[in-house]
């Protein structure tokens, strides 16, 4: 059985502003993390609850971070962007 995706508002708008074909590996690596949420790593310390999904696009290398609610099986979409500035960004929420 599959997981449940939500996006945060965060996610919402970077999702948003992606190109067409960044799109489409994107909805990739949700499904991937659907199928299997223990895909992604942990991370330590400030951001322990948050795992995140590395892939590469257009020869660029792209995070997901997302966190999981095992009680419900829901996964929750927090950002998406490239490595440059994505843990700095995520400890602002």
């Amino acid at each position: 059985m599959s997981w449940l995706i939500r996006q945060t508002r965060r996610f919402a708008r970077q999702y948003k502003k992606l190109h067409d074909n960044i799109v489409s590996d994107v909805d990739d690596a949700i499904e991937v993390i659907q199928q299997n949420p223990d895909v992604g790593e942990r991370k330590v310390g400030d951001l322990a609850a948050l795992r995140v999904f590395k892939f590469r696009t257009n020869g660029q290398l792209y995070l997901l971070g997302y966190t999981m609610d095992t009680d419900i099986r829901l996964i929750y979409l927090e950002a998406i962007g490239s490595h440059e500035n994505f843990y700095r960004d995520m400890k602002k929420k």
